[in-house]
């Protein structure tokens, strides 16, 4: 069986992609979840980790690392990864690599804290331009493959990679236009994100650098998790 080795999932945005995609599509596996330590996770992450990050994903005592080498890595080995049809399935892949590689400013202006919700700062430009494209992007993907998933009736894995920005847009009270407004929704109340928000409120770490970028976020109205 696979391992899926984790952090903590109040935080963690790139360890819900190959979760939340495993979960969904029913690919069996192990969660192994080491929480983030205060400071560098090169030495506490290495022993099972190349990179000293998560994901990372064991098979067979094969790691591969990465959100996504991983979900690449699933996608030869399972059906429904990627949607069948070549021009839905080369979007998705489009779509997915954006959101690997960009979205600076809405990661750094909205870090994934699930348990909370926050009265944002005024948004920057760049923060502005960034959900200006999310919401064209999103908005695309569903005209042009008829939803309600971003390329077609099927949740696969170009879902997964925006998953994290479903928990962001609850969190900071993020909106869109169009037929993205209500795709946020639509991926909090799949049954794997239900499963990992439930976990999320319950864990009881708190790492100091992650609730420091949440309070400069904005003010913390709201907390929902676990009372330590």
């Amino acid at each position: 069986m696979y391992v899926l080795h984790i952090a903590n999932k109040n935080y963690s945005s790139w360890s819900l992609r190959p979760w939340v995609l495993m979960r969904t599509l029913g690919v069996p596996f192990e969660e192994r979840l080491t929480p983030f330590p205060t400071g560098s996770s090169w030495s506490l992450y290495r022993p099972f980790s190349p990179s000293g990050l998560v994901p990372c994903l064991i098979d067979d005592g094969w790691a591969v690392w990465d959100s996504l080498a991983i979900t690449e890595y699933l996608a030869e080995r399972h059906a429904g990864v990627w949607p069948a049809e070549a021009k839905a399935r080369a979007w998705a892949r489009s779509a997915a690599a954006e959101m690997h590689s960009s979205f600076t400013a809405l990661r750094g202006s909205c870090p994934m804290n699930c348990g909370v919700r926050v009265a944002p700062v005024p948004m920057s430009d760049a923060l502005k331009h960034d959900l200006f494209r999310l919401g064209d992007l999103w908005d695309d993907g569903l005209r042009r493959f008829g939803g309600p998933f971003l390329a077609g009736d099927r949740f696969t894995a170009v879902d997964a990679f925006f998953a994290p920005v479903a928990f962001r847009v609850q969190s900071y009270g993020l909106s869109f236009e169009r037929a993205a407004a209500t795709y946020p929704a639509r991926l909090l109340a799949l049954p794997a994100m239900r499963e990992w928000y439930a976990a999320a409120l319950a864990e009881g770490w708190r790492e100091p650098n992650h609730e420091a970028e949440v309070r400069a976020a904005g003010t913390v109205i709201e907390d929902f998790r676990a009372t330590l």
